[in-house]
């Protein structure tokens, strides 16, 4: 068993494990590429327009997390053709059909960033080209490979003109026109041929040889070797759908039902997932994760220990479909707590309307590992991850509840990236998320940004107030943008605007959503207007940061549309996430 993802860079460690790896192979598979070449491929990870190419790494690896092949395309965005640079396998994964996923999956790219085609260089099969016997075999194999997926040699130039003298068997330029009918012409191989030649070879090859090559190209179009190993290229199509590696991460709360409070008027609803899951199962870009279970040492590092065990304890004495709603407010006097469990659920809350009920601590600790089981699977490399859940969290602060939150999930998220590099948590909800501005108040790692309904009319109506910016090293690194009680879509996407800047010039590593649909028109514990098209716009303009993301579900109550938004928002996040 193994997965096939993309490396955009060295920065996680299991990615620079991975690229160490992945040099392995190539100071095995390719003992003539210099050893300063090897070293260079972190650099040209993160500094891909250098070299006027935008490289593209795929790795194939296994259960273990070892890597077992790869392939390096080079990516000429301003000429829109792609260039095979590498793909081998370990020796050892060698006819394990590792190498044909990888190159169906560059493939796959390359048609999906409209490439004119896949260009490669492939070792000659043609004794009178190359003098080499002994590699013969190996190169006919190679290319027997390719030609089943309609790849074949160009013909009738000077490209296997050796650059140097020296060189005893100069390789083939092939192409894999993706499946296209279209032909490739004369015009647009000349430009493809001198860009390969100037930008890869340029230290090596002389203005004069490449000048001589690119003239040589003079069939238009350019003609490719009739097939010579297969009666019938059985794979030429590009296979049709969204590859695994680019699929979000779906983590559903199974369990949240558990948790259901009958009493009139609580919107707060079982119902709220299913709506949700409606519209997005269908879509081809999810694939459902199963969640993790984490231990709760993950919780007390955002939440006190005192309240984690009396939220348990009061959770576990109620009674089947028996609900607790704090009605007393004492003082909340440190060394002199209430004695009383339903006292102390007022010296614990924040408001009246939120209940304890028999199952509302397991609910809320099974969102916790939804969340952290998306956190992890952006710590090892996916791009994006989306944990359904309820109840939701961000109201929840250190030691109280609240809001219909009890364990805030994005926090807890957002505290476990934080230790792989800096977190941005961007708050979307309607309603302020008073609890993540807690938590990190006074850290400058990660940066909170909350845009929501001004406190002056809106829940939690005590905070979220743009004056608050954070305190001690914090200072800075907390930013409100409360907003009038209407507003549309245009306006909210100006907000946005400005929220995003803040996060690109903080340069995060990973970037928390903490996603609420309560800003929908028509929902019942908000007043704004959008629309799904504005959701759409929102979930646009979020892909465009292009940093591993994790969607934290929050509020959104109104289930005639959840489902509608969160699909358009998810639709926009999509279109735009990929570098």
């Amino acid at each position: 068993m193994f997965r096939i993802r993309r490396i955009y860079d060295d920065f996680l460690n299991a990615d620079k494990e991975a690229i160490a790896e992945v040099q392995s192979i190539i100071r095995d598979q390719f003992p003539l590429i210099s050893e300063k070449d090897v070293a260079h491929l972190p650099q040209l990870l993160r500094n891909p327009l250098k070299h006027r190419f935008r490289p593209i790494l795929f790795i194939a690896e296994d259960v273990r997390r070892g890597v077992r092949g790869f392939a390096l395309v080079l990516h000429a965005p301003d000429l829109n053709f792609a260039y095979l640079d590498f793909i081998s396998t370990t020796r050892q994964a060698t006819g394990r059909g590792i190498g044909g996923a990888l190159y169906q999956r560059i493939r796959e790219e390359a048609a999906a960033l409209g490439a004119v085609g896949l260009f490669f260089e492939c070792l000659p099969d043609d004794p009178g080209v190359c003098r080499v016997p002994e590699i013969l075999a190996q190169n006919a194999d190679r290319l027997r490979f390719y030609e089943r997926y309609g790849a074949r040699p160009i013909m009738g130039t000077a490209y296997e003109t050796p650059c140097k003298p020296h060189d005893r068997c100069p390789p083939y330029l092939v192409l894999d026109g993706l499946g296209r009918e279209q032909p490739l012409t004369r015009e647009t191989a000349r430009v493809v041929v001198r860009a390969i030649l100037e930008r890869k070879y340029g230290a090596s090859c002389s203005p004069g040889y490449v000048e001589g090559v690119v003239d040589s190209f003079r069939d238009d179009p350019v003609r490719l070797r009739e097939p010579r190993y297969s009666p019938a290229t059985i794979k030429s199509r590009v296979q049709a759908g969204v590859p695994p590696d680019r699929r979000i991460r779906l983590i559903v709360h199974e369990g949240h039902a558990i948790h259901q409070v009958r009493e009139r008027g609580y919107v707060e609803s079982p119902v709220r997932i299913p709506s949700i899951l409606k519209e997005l199962e269908p879509m081809p870009i999810f694939e459902r994760v199963k969640a993790r279970h984490f231990s709760e040492s993950h919780i007390l590092t955002i939440h006190d220990r005192g309240y984690v065990r009396y939220f348990e304890k009061v959770c576990a004495t109620l009674e089947p479909g028996e609900s607790v709603y704090p009605y007393v407010f004492p003082i909340r006097n440190r060394a002199c707590p209430p004695r009383d469990l339903a006292m102390q659920a007022g010296y614990y809350c924040i408001d009246t309307f939120t209940p304890l009920s028999r199952e509302a601590y397991l609910a809320a600790r099974g969102a916790v590992d939804c969340a952290l089981t998306g956190a992890l699977a952006l710590a090892t490399g996916d791009r994006l991850a989306y944990a359904l859940v309820r109840p939701p969290g961000h109201h929840a602060e250190r030691r109280t509840f609240g809001g219909f939150c009890y364990f805030n999930s994005t926090a807890v998220a957002a505290h476990y990236l934080s230790s792989l590099g800096k977190v941005a948590v961007l708050d979307i909800d309607y309603h302020h998320g008073n609890g993540t501005q807690n938590v990190f108040y006074e850290r400058s790692d990660v940066l909170t940004v909350s845009i929501h309904g001004h406190p002056r009319f809106a829940y939690p109506y005590f905070s979220g107030f743009e004056n608050e910016k954070g305190i001690g090293r914090g200072q800075n690194f907390n930013i409100n943008y409360p907003l009038r009680e209407t507003v549309d879509g245009p306006m909210f996407r100006d907000a946005l605007r400005r929220a995003l800047m803040h996060i690109r010039v903080f340069r995060p590593a990973f970037l928390v959503i903490a996603f609420g649909l309560d800003t929908a028109k028509g929902d019942p514990t908000g007043t704004w207007l959008l629309g799904s098209r504005d959701f759409e716009a929102v979930g646009r303009m979020i892909g465009l940061v292009r940093l591993p993301t994790l969607v934290v579900q929050e509020g959104g109550y109104r289930t005639r549309n959840l489902g509608l938004n969160a699909r358009h928002f998810f639709n926009g996040v999509f279109q735009t996430a990929w570098p």
